[in-house]
């Protein structure tokens, strides 16, 4: 009689700690959200730091201060490059996702579902089509 509350709570603690290791990975559109917000606070450094050594006042500047400016904008330069190509990626990813989860919603249907059915329940991936071409051509300024 003893053992019910130990195998109980042995198995509600299994459960939680599954739960804990579930799949906490982003989607792609989530990526590549992201990635556009990272590359919009890259560009805003390598906008500050130009700003940085345009500001440099040649009357005084050292060769040391310019190497350092320049050295900054460089390497956000970087970052800018590498979040464009993250961006790049990730909205071909979040485009090339709802598109097959489209097809597969459709496939996954009962073969007697009516045309408003089907339509009602693909609204889902019908939508996360339309935003993963959306923000891929704004990007792309289709």
């Amino acid at each position: 009689m003893k053992r019910f509350p130990v195998i109980g709570a042995l198995c509600v603690t299994a459960a939680f700690g599954l739960a804990a290791c579930s799949d906490n990975s982003s989607s792609p559109a989530e990526e590549a959200s992201q990635a556009s917000a990272d590359l919009c606070t890259d560009l805003n450094a390598l906008k500050a730091d130009n700003a940085k050594l345009k500001a440099l006042n040649p009357a005084v500047a050292t060769k040391d201060q310019v190497q350092s400016a320049v050295d900054a904008v460089q390497k956000d330069w970087e970052n800018v490059k590498s979040n464009m190509q993250k961006l790049k990626q990730s909205e071909q990813d979040a485009v090339k996702s709802a598109a097959e989860g489209l097809k597969k919603g459709y496939q996954d249907l009962p073969g007697d579902t009516t045309g408003k059915d089907a339509l009602t329940q693909l609204q889902p991936q019908i939508q996360s089509l339309d935003q993963a071409a959306a923000a891929a051509s704004t990007r792309l300024k289709c």
